[in-house]
């Protein structure tokens, strides 16, 4: 289609990026997604836009300007009953203006023109697209109106209307006025786009970049059933998944993570003829429990917003994270990229300065939530119900209220952290807070019901992708530190790392990989069932542990497709999140007190006098009672190595008392596909029995490296109970017997030519320890979170001292 002939409208093939002061933003990024990324396979709908120039145009036929300017140039954002009043006038004027003659034909022209590409039973979305929007450093996002499902020229012309009008709303004043820009100097441009049939399938929104850290290698996907609307307003809790962009380059096509969200609510057209194009409705309950999209469709979408990160990348010169709307076609059942534009929150940050939030206190926990952010902040409660309340809110107060909207944002702006009823990560409140730098959680169900104004809460977001609402002020304590002015020592420095939720976060540490990765964390929090009780639910006497086990399972084909993809998901966000760093991933290591904790474990685990030294790590693996629960183990990591892609997982295997028996597991492992040296497979075992000191050697025939696990060596090699309290005193790492074992081990790898590595307490707990490993040369230490930064510097101090003495 062309518009060779017409003033006022493009079509999206005649746009490019270069279009922003003709036709907005959006519409510049439409056309040029049509014209470059349509070739390439992602799918964008037709439409035209009417240009910038219309919306002057329609000002100054109706003389528009002057009144404009005396309602505007001296209003004052913090009066909000004032901004409301003016902000109201200026839009009842440009929606009462009638359009030039010219215009109005030419956007009648456009519809007659899509309705014979489409067919007469087009509808159309209408979305604003500001001259000064989604750009590299301002989106705008939610600022302006958008009308959908709008069928006809009438009701085309009347939509054009209202999102002229719409330039003035509160909101687009308070944030034009916070980022400099001069009213009078944004102009708007207004989309016209073939309506994608989302209301029947599914749609949502995209970053190429995770939201909360920054990190860059992975692509997040939200959506939810209906039209896109909901997931943008957080009216729902949206469905989630990641995609890791290396490895999917690689060829390897396979979902990272996954969470199911609530997907309460829905939007969907409205029958028949009312005023109102779309309304929002319950989702029915069997779509709440599943998924709104399939694995193929997440791939789909993750190849899209890689070719499209990519292509704005390539055009503005440096990396440029997106953010991207989708919405599939029920009729179609196609995909659509709907709008795309540059992220502007983490893609702002500047230098490698890394802010660090810890709680140093403990409370009652009043609520849980999706996290937004990672920071901490306490204060009073303000519950806000609706808009007409904002007036009551103080600044430095805890917002929470069901949702938000673009209205409230300069309220929003004063707040010390949101919490809302309803929503997840790319909801309102969640973009605001992100832009704004404070702490949200979002999703957290019956916030307005449990908080009380006035009352003293502390808000975290700085414990993984679950934000927490604390009773009280809970003391924290912030870090900042230069990461372009750390130097790296010699001794690799790796992270103890349990929670994927903490992984993305985590991995801006300075590392140089995981070097104890536990899978215990993952069964427990994401799993939560016995492996052979998933297995054999028949099996489980309790009759509730059997529901919930069914309950679990219930959207997989087994118990064992469940277990795979969990762990598998779990451990493959470990990995990804360090790619293309080792991560050393110890396999199963609970104890049977532990595991008959799990649910419906109780009656597939024996009692053990002290389960310390009983049934525990190696011993299970090709034993009657749990081979076929060490299979699944074994299934999942396949999956993560080879559907995944993620060849830099390393495992090791924990409490190996004999070398018989370890070459009994790695023969059981080779059996289930984890052979040793095929497609880079490396084995190491946990040092942490005397007897895999003293028989070091004949353990460095049979695997590729040793981890100390100081732990369990100190308990081994002083006889204490670790789990006893009343010899508790006498479990001391920095025994000289300890010492004398921990050399020996290491000793002994670096005789045997093999990496020695240690990943127990004492290195985190005790800097002499991590002195005295220095000394002896050991390959890598691997710390806990919290004390790498510090035990960073002590090593690097240490190093230079060795060296200078050396050359002395």
């Amino acid at each position: 289609m062309s518009s060779t002939t017409a003033s006022y409208i493009r079509w999206f093939s005649e746009l490019s990026l270069g279009d922003v002061p003709l036709v907005g933003g959006k519409n510049a990024s439409l056309g040029e997604m049509y014209r470059e990324l349509v070739p390439l396979g992602v799918k964008v709908p037709n439409g035209f836009a009417v240009t910038a120039e219309a919306y002057r145009k329609v000002l100054a036929d109706n003389g528009l300007e002057d009144r404009l300017h005396e309602l505007l140039d001296d209003v004052d954002k913090t009066d909000v009953r004032d901004l409301a009043r003016r902000a109201h006038a200026v839009r009842e004027m440009i929606y009462a203006a009638p359009l030039p003659a010219e215009i109005e034909q030419e956007i009648r022209e456009g519809w007659r023109a899509l309705a014979a590409d489409y067919g007469e039973e087009l509808s159309v979305a209408v979305r604003s697209s500001a001259t000064a929007e989604d750009l590299p450093t301002a989106s705008f996002a939610g600022q302006h109106d958008t009308y959908l499902n709008v069928r006809g020229e009438t009701l085309l012309l009347d939509a054009y209307k209202r999102c002229l009008a719409s330039l003035f709303t509160d909101r687009a004043i308070a944030y034009r006025i916070d980022r400099d820009f001069d009213h009078f100097k944004v102009a708007l441009s207004v989309t016209v786009m073939k309506m994608v049939r989302s209301d029947l399938a599914s749609s949502g929104v995209i970053f190429s970049v995770d939201t909360e850290t920054g990190f860059p290698d992975v692509v997040f996907i939200t959506g939810a059933f209906g039209l896109g609307e909901t997931v943008v307003q957080g009216t729902v809790d949206p469905d989630e998944f990641y995609v890791h962009k290396p490895t999917f380059e690689q060829g390897h096509r396979a979902v990272l993570r996954r969470n199911r969200g609530a997907k309460q609510l829905k939007m969907v057209y409205t029958d028949g003829h009312t005023r109102e194009a779309s309304r929002i409705v319950a989702t029915p309950e069997a779509d709440q429990q599943r998924f709104c999209v399939g694995d193929t469709d997440v791939l789909t979408l993750a190849d899209a917003a890689i070719k499209i990160e990519k292509h704005y990348s390539a055009r503005a010169g440096h990396p440029t994270p997106m953010d991207i709307e989708w919405a599939k076609d029920g009729l179609d059942g196609e995909l659509y990229i709907v709008q795309a534009r540059p992220e502007t929150v983490v893609s702002q940050r500047q230098g490698q300065m890394l802010e660090d939030y810890q709680l140093t206190g403990t409370a009652p926990v009043l609520l849980t939530g999706r996290a937004v952010g990672a920071k901490i902040a306490s204060g009073k409660v303000r519950v806000i119900k609706s808009q007409s309340e904002l007036h009551r809110f103080k600044p430095g107060e805890i917002l929470v209220a069901d949702t938000t909207t673009p209205d409230w944002e300069p309220v929003m702006q004063t707040a010390a952290a949101i919490v809302t009823n309803r929503g997840g990560r790319t909801c309102h409140a969640a973009i605001v807070a992100r832009e704004l730098g404070i702490s949200a959680v979002v999703g957290a169900s019956n916030a307005t019901d449990t908080l009380e104004d006035e009352k003293l809460v502390t808000v975290s977001c700085a414990e993984g992708d679950v934000g927490r609402v604390y009773d009280g002020a809970v003391p924290f304590e912030t870090t900042r530190v230069d990461l372009g002015e750390l130097r790296r020592p010699r001794t690799s420095i790796m992270l103890n790392l349990g929670n994927p939720e903490m992984a993305f976060k985590t991995s801006f540490l300075p590392n140089d990989g995981v070097g104890l990765a536990r899978m215990e964390f993952i069964v427990t929090d994401a799993i939560k069932a016995h492996p052979m009780a998933l297995l054999y639910p028949e099996k489980v006497a309790d009759p509730e542990a059997r529901a919930e086990i069914e309950a679990l399972i219930s959207q997989h084909d087994s118990g064992a497709d469940f277990f795979v993809e969990r762990l598998s998901e779990g451990v493959g966000t470990l990995a990804a999140a360090f790619y293309p760093k080792p991560v050393i991933v110890r396999l199963s290591d609970f104890k049977t007190n532990e595991y008959a904790a799990l649910l419906g474990g109780s009656g597939f685990e024996v009692e053990e006098a002290n389960p310390m030294i009983g049934f525990r790590g190696a011993s299970r693996y090709s034993h009657p009672a749990y081979a076929e629960g060490f299979a699944l183990e074994c299934a999942a990591m396949k999956r993560v190595r080879e559907e995944m892609g993620l060849t830099n997982l390393k495992l090791m295997v924990p409490f190996c008392r004999r070398v018989e028996e370890g070459e009994r597991v790695l023969d059981t492992m080779a059996k289930y596909g984890l052979k040793r040296g095929e497609n880079g497979l490396e084995i190491y075992v946990m040092c942490e029995i005397p007897n895999n000191v003293i028989q070091v050697a004949e353990f460095a025939e049979l695997f590729d490296g040793f981890s100390i696990g100081s732990n369990d060596l100190t308990q081994l090699t002083l006889g204490v109970d670790r789990d006893s309290e009343i010899v508790a005193f006498d479990f001391d790492e920095r025994d000289p017997g300890v010492l004398k074992m921990l050399q020996m081990a290491v000793e002994g790898a670096q005789a045997a030519g093999k990496h020695s590595g240690i990943c127990g307490q004492a290195p985190s707990d005790y800097p002499e320890v991590a002195e005295f490993l220095v000394r002896i040369g050991i390959d890598s230490m691997s710390l806990n979170p919290d004390s790498v930064l510090k035990t960073t510097l002590a090593i690097l101090d240490l190093e230079e001292e060795l060296q200078s003495n050396a050359a002395q």
